[in-house]
C-alpha cells in the first residue's frame, strides 16, 4: 500500500511539473485589410518590435506567428502605399491564440518626399478630431473600473467626474441624455444595469469587457453617420472569436462572477457567448443593508462565413436587473424612501449582413431594442407614490455604404430608420409636491403611443495638396413623434499636416437630437422641437516621441430649443438625468409637465492631455486637463451656471509592466465641485439660489495590481484594486434630513478594495 501511494505522489508531481514548468507558448494571428474596401493585403509585413520575428500575410490577408514565449509584444505592420502602424499591447497567453482584425489606411500625405507614419496613434480619415481609441487590455486593467468600459473612459479630457456608484457620461458639459452607444454597429439606447430612464447612464455596463476588441471614443466633431445625439459616440468592436478550438473562461471580478466560451463551429462560423450575474445581493444581505441589488446580463454573437466577401451575424445583448427591499425598523424605511428601485429587463438584438464590394463594403443591419422598465418608490411608512410601468421598443433597419473612389477620397453614405412603440402605465397616489414646493399636475398617465424615424446621411472625405483632408457630411432626421420634425445638420472638418509630426485640426457643424419618449407624454409635448447644438473645434496635435502624443483642443457648444419647464421656470431638463432620479430629484428628468423649447446655453473649454504607449519602456498612461463652463437659460431667462459645470478636471492614469507578469496601476483624478441649490431652514429648496452655491472640489487615488500565469494550455489573471486608496469621502449632493431638520451631505464610499480572478482555457 505504502509503495502504491509512493509511486502515485511520484506520478502526481510529474504531471504538476509538467503543468508548472512546461515553456509556456503563444500564438498571433489575424487579418489584415484595407479599412474602407475590407480587402485582404498581401504580402503586408508584421514584425515584433525589438525582435527579429516576423510574418507576412497570404491571399486572403492571413498571417500567424507561432511558439511565442508568452508575454506582451509590439507589432508594427507596414505595407507599400499605406499608413504604417503600431499595436504596442499584443498580449500572448498560452490558454489561446491572440487573434487581431487590423485595419489599415492609403497613404494619402507626403510632405516633401517625407512619408507622414501615424505609427502608434493611428487615426480615421473621416474622424479627425476629438478621437480617443483604446484596445482591450487598456480597458481591462484600469484602476477603479470595475472591468467597466464606460467607467475606464473616465480619463479622457472632457469627461466630467460622477460618482462612484455611477457611470453617467458628462462629456464637454453635455447633458447625460446627449451621448450614442453602438456595439458592433447596433445602436444600443443604454448600456448600462439599472438605467435611467431617457438618459444613457446607469451603475455599470453590461456589456462583457472579455469580449471588446477596441473601442472609439468621439467627444465632438463626430460625422453624419452618427446621429441623434449631441455630445458624444462611443463605438464598441467586439473581436472575432478564437479559431482554433472552443475555449472558455470562469471569472469573479468586484461585483460580479460568469462564465464566457467561444470558438468555432465549423470551418465557416464561430461564436462568443457570455453569462454574468452580480453577487453584491449575497454581500449587501449577509452585511444586513435594506437596499438589495441584482443583475444578469448576457451576450451572445453568432457568425457565418461562406466566402470572403460575405458575412452573416447575429448579435442579442441584454439584462435583467432586480431590485429587493430588507426593512427591519424605521430607519430602513427613511432610507428606502429615498431610492427609486428600478427593475429592468432590457436587450438588443438582430442581425448584420456584411458584403465586401468591387471598391467598398455594404453594411445591413435589422433588429429590436427593448427596454422593459418597472420602477417604484416608497414612503417612509412603505405606502407607494410612485409607480412606472414603462416599455419602449424599436424595431430598426440600417443600411450604410462604404466605397473609395481614389486613393485620395471616398464616400459613406445610409439610411437609418426606426419604428418605435411604447407602453406607459404611471401613477401617483397622490400629487406630487417638489422640494421647490411646486405640485406636479400629474396623478396617472396611462398611454400607448407609436412613433417612427427616418434618417439620411452622406459623407465625403478627400485629400487636397497632399497636406489637407477634408471631411463634408449632411444629414436628415425626421421623428413622428412631434410637430417640427425634420431636421437639416451640415457638418465640415479639415486636417492640416503641418509637419510629419504636427497637424492642426477643425471641426463645425450641427447637431440634433429628438426628445426623449417620455417627454412626450404630458399634454402637448408634441410639439416640442428638437434640441440643437452647433459645434466649433479647434486642435493641434504633435508627437513628442513616436509612442508619446500631445493634443490640446479649444470646443464651443452652442445650445438652443432644449426643453424646459412651464411650471418650474428655473428648470431645462438639459440639467437632469444624472443619478437615479424619483422623488430626490423632484421626478425632473421624466418631463412629467408643460414643456417648451425655450431653453438655451452654452458649453466651452480648453483641453491639454498628453499620452503616451506602452513601447520599450513598458510605462504607458493619459495625464489630462480640462477648463471650462457651461451655462443655460430656462423660461425666467436668467443665466446660471449648469447642475454638470465642472471648472476644472484633471485626470492621471498610469501603468508598467514588469517581467511579461505583473502590472502595477493608478488612476487620481480630480474635479471642481458641482452646484448645488441650498435650502430654507424649513427644508424646501431656494428657487431664487438655484444651483447658485458649489460642492467641494472632489479627488481620489485608485491603485491595481494584476499578475498573470500562464500554464500549458490555460492561463491565469488575478487582480487587486484598491479604490479611494486614502479614504477621502467625496461630497456628491446635499439633501434634506427630515429626522434632524437640516441639509446633509451625500457621500462616497470611503476606502473599497476589490479582488479579481479570472481563469481562461
Amino acid at each position: 500500500m505504502r509503495e502504491i501511494i509512493k509511486k502515485s505522489m511520484i506520478i502526481i508531481l510529474i504531471l504538476l511539473s509538467q503543468i508548472i514548468f512546461a515553456q509556456e507558448k503563444g500564438k498571433i494571428e489575424g487579418f489584415i485589410k484595407d479599412r474602407i474596401t475590407q480587402q485582404p493585403l498581401i504580402s503586408a509585413n508584421i514584425i515584433l518590435e525589438g525582435t527579429n520575428i516576423g510574418s507576412t500575410t497570404n491571399e486572403k490577408g492571413y498571417f500567424s506567428i507561432s511558439d511565442l514565449p508568452v508575454g506582451l509584444y509590439r507589432l508594427k505592420i507596414s505595407y507599400i502605399g499605406y499608413r504604417s502602424k503600431i499595436i504596442p499591447e499584443v498580449m500572448v497567453l498560452s490558454s489561446k491564440p491572440t487573434f487581431l482584425n487590423i485595419m489599415m489606411d492609403e497613404e494619402a500625405i507626403n510632405l516633401k518626399g517625407v512619408t507622414v507614419t501615424s505609427g502608434y496613434f493611428n487615426t480615421d480619415i473621416t474622424e479627425q478630431i476629438s478621437i480617443k481609441q483604446f484596445s482591450y487590455e487598456e480597458l481591462r486593467r484600469t484602476p477603479g473600473g470595475f472591468e467597466d468600459v464606460v467607467r475606464a473612459l473616465s480619463v479622457i479630457p472632457g469627461v466630467a467626474k460622477q460618482s462612484a456608484g455611477r457611470n453617467d457620461l458628462i462629456v464637454r458639459g453635455g447633458a447625460p441624455s446627449e451621448n450614442l452607444y453602438l456595439v458592433d454597429g447596433f445602436v444600443v439606447p443604454n448600456i448600462n444595469h439599472f438605467a435611467t430612464q431617457g438618459a444613457t447612464g446607469g451603475t455599470n455596463s453590461y456589456i462583457d469587457l472579455d469580449f471588446v476588441g477596441n473601442t472609439k471614443f468621439s467627444t465632438g466633431g463626430f460625422s453624419a453617420k452618427y446621429g441623434d445625439k449631441l455630445s458624444s459616440v462611443l463605438d464598441l468592436k467586439l473581436r472575432e472569436p478564437r479559431k482554433d478550438k472552443i475555449g472558455g473562461k470562469a471569472l469573479i471580478s468586484a461585483s460580479q462572477f460568469g462564465f464566457n466560451s467561444e470558438g468555432p463551429l465549423s470551418e465557416s462560423s464561430d461564436f462568443l457567448f457570455s453569462l454574468r450575474r452580480s453577487y453584491l445581493d449575497f454581500i449587501f444581505n449577509a452585511a444586513g443593508f435594506s437596499f438589495v441589488p441584482q443583475y444578469w446580463d448576457m451576450l451572445f454573437k453568432y457568425n457565418f462565413k461562406p466566402d470572403n466577401k460575405n458575412k452573416f451575424s447575429f448579435l442579442f445583448v441584454g439584462a435583467k436587473d432586480d431590485i429587493n427591499f430588507n426593512i427591519k425598523d424605521k430607519e430602513d424605511r427613511f432610507d428606502n424612501a429615498r431610492i427609486l428601485a428600478n427593475e429592468q429587463r432590457q436587450y438588443t438584438a438582430g442581425f448584420s449582413y456584411r458584403r465586401i464590394l468591387s471598391n467598398g463594403v455594404m453594411n445591413l443591419r435589422l433588429g429590436r431594442n427593448y427596454t422593459n422598465y418597472n420602477s417604484f418608490q416608497n414612503d417612509t411608512t412603505s405606502t407607494a407614490i410612485f409607480k412606472n410601468k414603462s416599455k419602449e421598443s424599436e424595431l430598426f433597419f440600417d443600411a450604410d455604404f462604404f466605397f473609395k473612389i481614389t486613393g485620395k477620397s471616398d464616400v459613406n453614405f445610409g439610411i437609418n430608420s426606426k419604428l418605435i412603440k411604447t407602453d406607459y402605465d404611471i401613477y401617483f397616489p397622490d400629487k406630487f409636491e417638489t422640494s421647490f414646493g411646486e405640485v406636479l399636475p400629474v396623478n396617472k398617465i396611462k398611454t400607448r403611443k407609436d412613433f417612427y424615424k427616418f434618417a439620411a446621411f452622406a459623407n465625403y472625405s478627400f485629400n487636397l495638396l497632399d497636406k489637407i483632408e477634408f471631411n463634408l457630411g449632411l444629414r436628415g432626421d425626421y421623428f413622428s413623434g412631434i410637430e417640427n420634425n425634420l431636421s437639416i445638420a451640415p457638418r465640415v472638418s479639415l486636417s492640416y499636416m503641418l509637419s510629419p509630426v504636427s497637424k492642426i485640426n477643425f471641426s463645425t457643424g450641427t447637431y440634433y437630437q429628438a426628445p426623449s419618449y417620455i417627454w412626450l407624454l404630458y399634454g402637448n409635448n408634441n410639439k416640442l422641437n428638437f434640441i440643437k447644438v452647433n459645434q466649433f473645434i479647434l486642435g493641434f496635435e504633435h508627437l513628442l516621441s513616436e509612442d508619446i502624443q500631445f493634443i490640446t483642443e479649444v470646443f464651443y457648444k452652442d445650445y438652443s430649443k432644449y426643453p424646459t419647464s412651464k411650471l418650474r421656470n428655473y428648470l431645462t431638463l438639459f440639467n437632469t438625468g444624472v443619478g437615479f432620479g424619483g422623488a430626490e430629484s423632484n421626478f425632473s428628468s421624466y418631463g412629467f409637465e408643460p414643456l417648451s423649447s425655450s431653453g438655451s446655453g452654452y458649453s466651452r473649454g480648453i483641453e491639454f492631455s498628453i499620452q503616451k504607449k506602452s513601447s520599450e519602456v513598458p510605462l504607458y498612461g493619459i495625464a489630462s486637463l480640462t477648463l471650462s463652463s457651461s451655462e443655460f437659460k430656462a423660461l425666467d431667462k436668467i443665466q446660471r451656471k449648469s447642475a454638470f459645470d465642472q471648472s476644472v478636471i484633471f485626470s492621471l492614469t498610469a501603468g508598467y509592466m514588469l517581467d511579461n507578469s505583473w502590472i502595477f496601476s493608478m488612476k487620481f483624478r480630480y474635479a471642481s465641485g458641482l452646484p448645488f441649490t441650498p435650502y430654507h431652514n424649513f427644508g424646501k429648496q431656494k428657487v431664487d439660489e438655484y444651483l447658485s452655491e458649489n460642492l467641494p472640489a472632489t479627488h481620489g487615488l485608485d491603485l491595481r495590481i494584476d499578475k498573470i500565469w500562464n500554464f500549458s494550455s490555460s492561463s491565469l489573471i488575478a487582480y487587486f484594486d484598491v479604490q479611494n486608496v486614502y479614504n477621502k469621502k467625496n461630497i456628491t449632493g446635499k439633501r434634506w434630513d427630515y429626522y434632524k431638520m437640516k441639509p446633509e451631505d451625500q457621500k462616497e464610499f470611503g476606502i473599497l478594495p476589490t479582488i479579481g480572478i479570472s481563469y481562461e482555457f
